[in-house]
């Protein structure tokens, strides 16, 4: 679990004025008292007010706790306890002599707001919003330091356990401080994010107004006025809420909420205001050099007043760009169905494969192959190309669309649309340098040649790709006694140099059955209907995919005839059989069953295309659950045999429903449409070849890694032998050369797991910021003007209060 600063051993304050309190204070006054501090240092207006320090806590805790805190669950009853325990021990005396002093410092019975401050909170990657409690309008030193105790207790409410747990924090280094700060007696108050918290959009400020204290707004318990401006503060969205609900402070001390009559008419800010507020926030902005979540108020005389700021830890981070111009950003992880974050080694495995792309297809030699061609970034520990270049490109801009629209179209909606911009005008106007290119890889790998043979003799075409096949496999293996260094040798050799000519030694094959496709479509016409086109597709032959779900179902079956292997996978989870496969204690048919279909198909993998994530044969936890749930199917009509040949039948029918169409009109034309639907049945399949020779080369690759981690970690350079996966090729050389690489694998951890964890996923909806849009599944980034993926746009609500 990520653990944070510890305060030292002897707190010697009890009690701090905010406005000597700064961020190197952090373990001793919380996350939110130093970002208050450090925003009075720098002139920021925040209402004046004094921090209770860990200290203060510490003592109570070591009264309740002892040596240490307890090791909650959210919904533990051990976190309940823990709160009783803290509101019903006595609060230390030194403590109420240190509160009441510096209470009546600030003035006499005046209101103050008492807020948490946890040590792990406000930090750049948890905000912990709303996790710990807050109270307004506490009015006389008493009362501060019963709401004080309510602080240190909310410390262990379900939610703010929940939260650590789920952001991987251990509990036992959290300390509560508590911030005591003068009332702001709010005629209008709300919270402002410096980037757009919806649409990841850096370059607009967004703010939730409402009349009363903020809590209203930050509670979401209201419909607030909503204003969205942009970086020249031209307002770009005035959306008026109902405001029917107002918090607002009671005299001699808590408040009160008052539901009113709907004013959507009326805003709760003026322009001037709201221009205001912009300039403030991103003033706070540019002092701690990110976005910023703000919370402000506004008092009765028209000051305003700043009483939160915190990093927005929910925007998509945004890659490194190489100058201040526009770039957009293609996803490659993502365009190959893979949600979650890369490993670092998987990310320096795309890098190696860009730079063999450049030299191979763009006749581009990369100086630093390791490191990958300029276009090439990273972001949120996913691997990035630039596409600006293609976008600025006539042929570019005309055919990846197009591409796109086979492979994702809906990145294709957005790229037409950038294509409007006027920041992204076309510079390169002449086709032919691409021509050039295309027809020297066209001819260097014969492509016209294999996709005439395919057509022609289907049978061979597809013998030849698996004589490909064998002589890549030829490839895949490593003398006897070959040291650390010589496999990383060989991994990085194959990454550079055998993934990419596998793509034009087997693709024309399935290709040339997708150009039968549209030649049949052609001489068709309009006489057959699109769906028609897609059920000759149905139960195609020699799909490597298809033929592995086929045989797990052959092994489920003969399992089944077994009662010790059927008994086995219906009674122990796939983890645990798992754990008993790799110790040879399955029984007997479920067990050399496995071990016959991971020979075969090992190499595959949830994730595969990254190198850091194990294969089946290293895990076949995956494997075990679909034979699992495969024994469980008891409609004989659901079993992927039967589904597959009733997909081929359709698929014949089909294919003679068509033909018989198009002869009414021409007999010829018939004869051609007949021929090419049958290129297409017996080609079209092998669309899946190309991606299981590549998975195979980087499940070898994987292999040789793994055996340099292992003897790293034997040598002590490594805790694990999968620490390997978390550096770069570069510093796994180093690391085998005696660099200790500790901290920086313990980062590229954490930052692994934070992605993990990251609650706006990358492939669910977005707001395409350019054409006002919902696009599903974008994998496209905008450079200082980010397209941020998210789960859902229901609200406008702070994106930490969600």
């Amino acid at each position: 679990m990520t653990t944070v600063p510890r305060p030292g051993v002897v707190d010697r304050e009890l009690v701090l004025d905010l406005g000597t309190v700064n961020a190197q204070l952090l373990p001793v006054v919380g996350g939110k008292a130093a970002n208050l501090g450090e925003l009075i240092r720098a002139g920021f207006p925040v209402p004046a007010g004094f921090c209770i320090t860990t200290g203060a806590y510490q003592q109570v805790a070591a009264h309740v706790f002892g040596s240490g805190a307890p090791d909650a669950a959210p919904s533990d009853t051990r976190a309940e306890r823990a709160r009783a325990a803290i509101l019903a021990s006595p609060v230390p005396a030194g403590v109420v002599e240190a509160v009441d002093r510096a209470y009546r410092t600030l003035g006499d019975s005046v209101p103050v707001a008492v807020r948490s401050s946890a040590t792990a909170e406000d930090l750049p990657w948890a905000s912990f919003a709303g996790q710990q409690d807050t109270f307004l309008n506490i009015v006389g030193a008493a009362a501060v330091l019963d709401a004080m105790r309510r602080c240190w207790a909310s410390l262990w409410t379900d939610r703010a356990v929940s939260y650590r747990t789920t952001n991987g924090i251990d509990h036992a280094t959290v300390r509560l401080a508590v911030v005591v700060q003068q009332m702001v007696q709010a005629q209008v108050a709300g919270v402002l994010f410096t980037a757009n918290p919806v649409t990841g959009h850096r370059g607009h400020t967004v703010i939730d107004a409402s009349p009363g204290l903020g809590e209203a707004v930050v509670s979401g318990a209201v419909n607030p006025d909503h204003f969205v401006v942009d970086a020249t503060g031209a307002l770009l969205e005035r959306r008026l809420g109902d405001k029917r609900l107002v918090i607002r402070a009671l005299p001699g001390g808590g408040t009160e909420r008052i539901a009113r009559t709907a004013h959507p008419e009326q805003p709760c800010l003026s322009d001037g205001q709201i221009r205001d507020l912009t300039a403030l926030g991103q003033r706070v902005q540019a002092h701690y050099g990110a976005p910023q979540d703000i919370e402000w108020a506004v008092d009765a005389a028209g000051a305003l007043w700043l009483t939160q700021a915190r990093p927005i830890t929910t925007l998509y981070p945004l890659p490194a760009r190489p100058d201040s111009d526009l770039h957009v950003y293609f996803c490659v992880s993502l365009a190959q169905g893979l949600t979650r974050p890369v490993t670092p080694m998987g990310i320096a495995a795309f890098r190696l494969i860009g730079s063999c792309i450049s030299e191979v297809v763009f006749g581009s030699v990369v100086i630093d192959p390791v490191a990958g061609p300029a276009v090439c970034a990273d972001a949120g520990q996913r691997p990035f190309v630039d596409i600006t270049p293609v976008l600025r490109s006539r042929v570019g801009r005309a055919l990846v669309p197009r591409i796109l629209d086979v492979m994702e179209a809906r990145s294709a909606v957005v790229l037409r649309r950038l294509c409007g911009d006027p920041r992204l005008a076309v510079r390169n106007t002449s086709p032919w340098p691409f021509v050039k290119r295309v027809l020297a890889v066209l001819v260097r790998f014969r492509v016209p040649l294999q996709i005439g043979q395919a057509l022609l003799r289907p049978a061979a075409a597809r013998r030849r790709v698996d004589r490909v096949g064998q002589r890549l496999r030829s490839q895949l293996s490593v003398p006897t006694g070959v040291t650390a260094t010589q496999r990383l040798d060989h991994a990085q050799r194959l990454l550079a140099t055998t993934i990419v000519p596998i793509m034009p030694a087997v693709t024309p094959v399935a290709g040339a059955g997708f150009l039968a496709r549209a030649l049949a479509r052609k001489l068709a016409g309009d006489r057959v209907e699109p769906s028609e086109w897609d059920e000759v597709l149905r139960g195609l032959p020699h799909n490597v995919t298809t033929e592995m779900d086929l045989e797990l179902w052959a092994l489920a079956t003969r399992i089944r005839a077994d009662a010790a292997a059927a008994g086995a996978l219906r009674e122990a989870i796939p983890a645990l059989l798992a754990h008993r496969y790799t110790r040879r204690e399955l029984p007997p048919r479920l067990q050399q069953g496995l071990e016959s279909f991971l020979a075969r198909h090992g190499h595959r993998a949830v994730a595969e295309i990254d190198v850091g994530m194990p294969r089946w044969s290293d895990d076949p936890t995956y494997v075990l659950g679909v034979l699992a749930n495969y024994l469980r199917l008891e409609d004989p009509d659901l079993a992927p045999n039967v589904q597959f040949s009733r997909g081929t039948r359709a698929a014949e029918a089909a294919v003679l429903g068509l033909v018989s169409r198009v002869r009414r009109h021409s007999r010829l034309r018939a004869a051609v449409v007949r021929m090419s639907l049958g290129r297409v049945r017996e080609l079209v399949g092998m669309r899946e070849t190309h991606k299981d020779y590549l998975v195979r080369v980087l499940a070898h690759v994987r292999e040789q890694l793994a055996a340099v981690g292992s003897e790293l970690a034997e040598a002590g350079m490594l805790a694990t032998p999968e620490d390997v996966f978390f550096l770069d090729l570069t510093q796994a050389r180093a690391a085998l050369a005696g660099t200790d690489m500790c901290a920086v694998i313990a980062q590229r951890r954490e930052g692994y797991q934070r992605e993990l964890r990251r609650k706006r996923g990358i492939t669910r909806a977005l707001r395409d910021v350019l054409a006002r849009a919902l696009v599903v599944a974008v994998d496209v980034l905008l450079a200082g003007e980010l397209h941020q993926p998210i789960h859902d746009l229901v609200s406008h609500r702070p994106a930490d209060h969600l």
